[in-house]
């Protein structure tokens, strides 16, 4: 049986790994917010309207770590922080395309 690992974490089925990565509320809106540009802690905030900020810093912190996003600190005054998809969380945008597709689709 083939294997799959993510930041330490075996997974058998590699559906299974993707889910863990976009699964719950918050890292899959994340992603799709961020799928055009970078954005700012408080831009992707004001877009994901019912997210807290310890809610979002825990969700930002944990897609860093899984290499999707990557964080851009500027030297600046006073301090700028930015987020965008990293190539790997750029791979994610077609599975987000066919979502965002289907969520149009079954209302009608």
């Amino acid at each position: 049986m083939k294997k799959y690992q993510l930041n330490g974490t075996i997974y058998y089925c590699p559906v299974d790994l993707t889910l863990s990565v976009i699964a719950g509320r918050w890292p899959g809106l994340v992603i799709y917010a961020l799928r055009e540009k970078a954005k700012r802690f408080n831009v992707i905030k004001r877009e994901l309207v019912r997210i807290n900020d310890k809610m979002l810093s825990q969700t930002l912190k944990k897609l860093v770590e899984q290499e999707i996003l990557i964080r851009m600190s500027y030297n600046e005054i006073p301090p700028k922080v930015e987020y965008s998809l990293s190539e790997k969380g750029k791979k994610l945008l077609p599975i987000f395309t066919m979502m965002e597709n289907w969520g149009r689709e079954a209302m009608i």
